[in-house]
């Protein structure tokens, strides 16, 4: 499982010109499932992403998580963050989930972030989505379940 991070001070995903999730302040998170990904996966991603300080206390040091700060997440499904692109010009997907198993894997997502306590906001599965986000920072985060970087 990966995920791009982002800290952003407003968000928004838009399908067929409908708002489907907005936060105000909080993080967004870009999330594509693997085919071998897990209950296991999740719990770590959810856990990571919750606890991750990179938000500012009062002295101005990224020392804050998003459960510190009571932020949102905006989560939005995304499975070219598992495309290779090491060879040749067309990525391959080989290793992202297909898709009945990622969207059961994207709402455990989801829920179990809902069940520490965050509040999130989403975009709709396997939809084409517009994605608004003012980067707060900016400050970005690439995680991967498999601690693979």
């Amino acid at each position: 499982m990966r995920a791009v991070v982002q800290r952003i001070r407003d968000g928004k995903v838009m399908v067929d010109n409908e708002t489907t999730g907005e936060v105000k302040q909080g993080l967004l998170v870009y999330l594509g499932v693997g085919h071998d990904d897990t209950s296991e996966d999740i719990k770590y991603m959810v856990e990571k992403i919750g606890n991750l300080r990179i938000f500012e206390d009062e002295n101005e040091k990224m020392n804050l998580s998003i459960i510190d700060t009571g932020g949102k997440l905006l989560v939005v499904s995304q499975f070219t963050l598992m495309g290779d692109c090491r060879k040749g010009r067309r990525p391959s997907f080989i290793e992202a989930a297909r898709p009945e198993i990622a969207e059961g894997l994207y709402n455990e997502f989801v829920d179990y972030a809902r069940s520490l306590g965050i509040e999130v906001a989403t975009g709709v599965f396997q939809a084409h989505m517009m994605v608004h986000s003012i980067n707060d920072g900016p400050v970005t985060m690439l995680l991967d379940s498999k601690k693979l970087f």
